[in-house]
């Protein structure tokens, strides 16, 4: 006698697309990291001017700052590393159209490499709730922009040049007035944006 046979019956109906408006975020998130990166690119061709060991003055961590600010955290750290990325690819998206591995083997590397962590760390206080407070985006500048960056770039620095640590934060003092400056410009742009527009910062409107 023959066993009977037995049929698997696969399901009919195809697993669930995510959802529209998840496709949607996505999409609008990659855009979003694309046009800080370019933002950030764009303001390193003005003018670069070098200060110590060809460590340039520009106006890239403005767009560092911005950037951590209106994104938040990991949006903003991704643009940052996807500008990275490209640079690394051999696109010239560094001060003075600079591009390609050579630049992360010089004293400027450190300072480059620390706007990933710097977006972050000012997207994490910048965004900690919603509204936006003054003090909270000007201590987030000032901690990621600055302090965050400096502490990636310092030793770096020191390695290339052959100095102590103290030595080098020292050589840095000229670049304080531009980067204080340019906190000042960030924190005015910030806080105007959110009033008007607050729909980029998604980040701190889902923290009520």
């Amino acid at each position: 006698m023959k066993a009977p046979s037995r049929h698997h019956h696969r399901s009919e109906h195809p697993a669930p697309n995510p959802p529209a408006h998840a496709r949607t975020g996505a999409v609008l998130g990659i855009s979003q990291m694309a046009m800080f990166a370019a933002l950030v690119a764009v303001l390193g061709q003005p003018f670069a001017i070098p200060v110590v060991a060809g460590v340039p003055i520009t106006l890239q961590t403005l767009g560092v700052m911005l950037a951590g600010a209106v994104l938040g955290p990991w949006r903003g750290a991704g643009s940052m590393a996807l500008l990275h990325a490209l640079t690394a690819a051999g696109l010239p998206l560094m001060a003075q159209g600079n591009g390609g591995l050579g630049v992360y083997a010089g004293p400027t590397a450190g300072f480059a490499l620390g706007w990933v962590p710097g977006a972050l760390v000012i997207g994490l206080i910048v965004q900690a709730r919603w509204p936006l407070r003054t003090w909270r985006t000007a201590l987030g500048v000032l901690a990621g922009g600055i302090l965050a960056i400096y502490a990636c770039g310092v030793p770096v620095m020191a390695f290339h040049m052959g100095l102590t640590l103290e030595q080098a934060a020292l050589t840095t003092l000229g670049f304080l007035p531009g980067d204080l400056a340019k906190a000042v410009l960030a924190v005015l742009v910030v806080q105007a944006l959110a009033a008007a527009y607050p729909k980029p910062f998604t980040w701190a409107r889902t923290r009520r």
